[in-house]
C-alpha cells in the first residue's frame, strides 16, 4: 500500500460515523475511578499506620535496651603488680 491509498483509507475511516459509546460508560468510569482512588488512599494510610508504628516501636526498643552503651565485659581483666 503506497501514500496516496494509505491516505484514502483514512480519510474514508475518518469520514464514517463515530462508533456507539455505551451510555452507561461514564458511569462506569466514575465508579471504577473512585473504587480505586478509595484503595489508594487505604493502603496509603495502611503503609503510614505501618511505618509510625515501626518507628514507636523502635524508640521503646531503643529507650529500654540502650544500644549506643559499650555492653559489660564478661572477663576481668588481668591483675598485675603484686
Amino acid at each position: 500500500m503506497n501514500r496516496p491509498e494509505r491516505e484514502a483509507a483514512v480519510r474514508q475511516i475518518m469520514e464514517r460515523a463515530p462508533a456507539a459509546v455505551p451510555p452507561d460508560l461514564y458511569t462506569e468510569a466514575v465508579r471504577r475511578g473512585e473504587r480505586l482512588l478509595r484503595r489508594r488512599r487505604l493502603v496509603h494510610r495502611v503503609l503510614w499506620l505501618l511505618a509510625w508504628t515501626a518507628a514507636v516501636a523502635f524508640a521503646v526498643w531503643a529507650a529500654r535496651v540502650h544500644p549506643w552503651t559499650q555492653p559489660p565485659s564478661r572477663t576481668t581483666p588481668p591483675i598485675t603488680g603484686w
